[in-house]
C-alpha cells in the first residue's frame, strides 16, 4: 500500500517559517512535489523535485525549499517569510516517473497526501 502522509502544519504569524514533512512508504517515486489550494482557489504548483533537482512555482521561489532524506523516506518544505497568501492545505504528491520539473501538472501525480493545513495571520 502506498502512503504519503504529510505533518508539520500549522498556524504562524506572517514572517514566521515553517517545515513541512512528507513520509512515504510503499513505493519509490522519481518525482516528488508540493501543491496548495487555499478556499475558492484553484490547486497551486508549488515545488517538485527529481534526484537532486528543484523546481519552484513563482509564487514561493526565493521563499521555499524542497529537500530529500532518502534514509528516511521523507521530504521536506522549509516556508520561510510566510505571508497570508500561503494559507492553505499543503499537499505532498509523488509519481513513479521522472517528470519535467518545469512543466508540471497536478494531474501528473498518481500519488496524494491526505494534506496539511497552513495558515498564516496575525
Amino acid at each position: 500500500q502506498v502512503q504519503l502522509v504529510e505533518s508539520g502544519g500549522g498556524l504562524v504569524r506572517p514572517g514566521d517559517s515553517l517545515k513541512l514533512s512528507c513520509t512515504t512508504s510503499g513505493r519509490t517515486f522519481g518525482t516528488m512535489g508540493w501543491f496548495r489550494q487555499a478556499p475558492g482557489k484553484e490547486r497551486e504548483f508549488v515545488a517538485a523535485r527529481r534526484q537532486t533537482q528543484s523546481y519552484y512555482g513563482s509564487s514561493v521561489k526565493g521563499r521555499f525549499a524542497m529537500s530529500k532524506d532518502n534514509a528516511k523516506n521523507t521530504v521536506y518544505l522549509q516556508m520561510n517569510n510566510l505571508k497570508p497568501e500561503d494559507t492553505a492545505i499543503y499537499y505532498c504528491v509523488g509519481d513513479s516517473r521522472s517528470l519535467i520539473l518545469s512543466s508540471i501538472w497536478a494531474a501528473d501525480f498518481e500519488f496524494w497526501g491526505q494534506g496539511t493545513q497552513v495558515t498564516v495571520s496575525s
